[in-house]
């Protein structure tokens, strides 16, 4: 019976139509006198083709039966519980109704407008729009005539111009409203699709960015599983006794587990091949990139721990490409500490000079909301000096900062921290930046 099946929405809407239909054609005016006095102009029309546009999934002589049916037993009703008329001489009065709702879906369901696009045809609608009315009013006024059994069907040149005036004015209106109402749904989805775009871009550039930092932590694995066990091998070597065998076997077990640890983080970084459309991770880019792809990781870590944190960066762009996980792999200790020790609210600066002349890249990095006591700045770097605790008490390892100082050191850079002791903490690196570039890195990394 239908072309395509109606869904529930469908169904909602066309009970609407069976309500609203009738309604809209109350406000009216009698264009006509004499025989067709009885001839109504009203809103129900163009309502109904409004409809006849918007319910495209059902046959348009169904819905036309079904609202010209509608509407003459709305007529009929009000006629005799309002009026007090008999029933079957106010049935006979709007049985020409009928025929114009069902003329109306006749002529429009000629041209077959369901298969196109209601855009590419505008014209089209507005023309078969108008004679779909102008047939529709002349059934009607076809079937009052039949229905008064008069000798003559007194229809005129005059009343043909007056319905065709009537049919382009409603179907204008109705028409401007519909396309109307359509662009503005067009512009609703348009701005949905582009938050979305938006959203899925964010989410790409983000799993990017994780990429990054697990490309990062895969090379470390592969480091910590590589040194862990040489260990192994040069203590089993050296072991005559059950205890270092016992203390060779441990390295040996803490090897496996960071080779597990590797090739955990090796799927997952697939994973995330997969997902940022295999946009290959570059091992070398510019510092300005570097520090914002660092920037926006500890901002998400910020988030994470609940803390207020805002992060001001100032890099000159321009910069030669240096080594990503090198860069990140002691930055993001140093700023990561620093947004673990901020009390809940602070700044985070990270700035960047030199580079190009004169060989060396100086890092300042710098942070409020937290400090280190004056007597205890000697201590920052000692292994397992540690001012951080977690939740339940424990403390932290301590040896992120020994860690960055052991990487600096073997670039051969330096590095110092200081802290007024009451809300600022500063760290100053410097770099030689021939170890970090493209064609010199190789061989010296640590």
């Amino acid at each position: 019976m239908f072309d395509t099946k109606p869904t529930r929405r469908d169904w909602l809407v066309f009970l609407f139509m069976l309500i609203l239909v009738p309604l809209a054609g109350e406000p009216k005016i009698h264009p006509f006198t004499g025989d067709f006095a009885n001839f109504r102009v009203s809103f129900g029309s163009p309502v109904f083709l409004l409809f006849l546009l918007w319910l495209r999934p059902f046959p348009r002589l169904f819905t036309g039966t079904c609202a010209g049916i509608t509407v003459m037993l709305f007529r009929t009703a009000l006629d005799v519980c309002l009026y007090g008329q008999p029933l079957g001489a106010s049935f006979a009065l709007h049985v020409p109704t009928f025929f114009y709702y069902f003329g109306y879906a006749l002529f429009f369901a000629l041209p077959q407008l369901t298969h196109k696009s209601i855009y590419a045809q505008a014209l089209e609608i507005a023309f078969w729009a108008i004679i779909a009315e102008v047939f529709a009013s002349v059934a009607e006024l076809a079937a009052m005539n039949a229905i008064a059994y008069q000798e003559s069907y007194q229809l005129t040149l005059g009343m043909l111009g007056r319905l065709l005036l009537i049919a382009v004015f409603r179907c204008f209106f109705i028409l401007s409203f519909f396309f109307l109402f359509q662009l503005y749904n067009t512009e609703v989805r348009l701005t949905r699709k582009t938050k979305e775009q938006h959203r899925l871009s964010l989410l790409i550039s983000s799993l990017y960015e994780e990429a990054f930092e697990l490309r990062c932590a895969l090379r470390s694995a592969e480091d910590v599983t590589h040194d862990c066990y040489q260990i192994y091998d040069a203590v089993k070597t050296l072991a005559h006794t059950p205890q270092q065998q016992a203390i060779a076997q441990e390295l040996l077990r803490i090897a496996g587990q960071c080779h597990e640890i590797k090739k955990t983080h090796q799927r997952i970084y697939a994973g995330l091949q997969e997902l940022t459309n295999n946009r290959h991770v570059e091992d070398y880019l510019p510092p300005d990139q570097i520090v914002r792809l660092l920037v926006h990781t500890q901002e998400k870590y910020a988030r994470s721990l609940n803390k207020d944190i805002s992060f001001h960066s100032n890099v000159p762009r321009g910069l030669p490409p240096l080594h990503v996980f090198l860069l990140l792999s002691l930055l993001g200790n140093l700023v990561a500490n620093a947004v673990e020790a901020i009390q809940g609210q602070g700044l985070v600066s990270i700035r960047v000079s030199g580079g190009q002349g004169d060989d060396k890249l100086s890092i300042h990095i710098g942070n409020t909301g937290s400090a280190i006591p004056p007597h205890r700045l000697s201590r920052v770097f000692h292994p397992g000096y540690t001012t951080k605790f977690d939740s339940t008490g424990k403390a932290s390892s301590g040896v992120g900062l020994t860690y960055v100082r052991h990487q600096v050191e073997n670039l051969g850079g330096t590095i110092a921290i200081d802290s007024d002791g009451q809300n600022t903490v500063t760290c100053d690196i410097v770099l030689p930046c021939h170890k970090l570039h493209k064609n010199d890195t190789k061989g010296n990394q640590p």
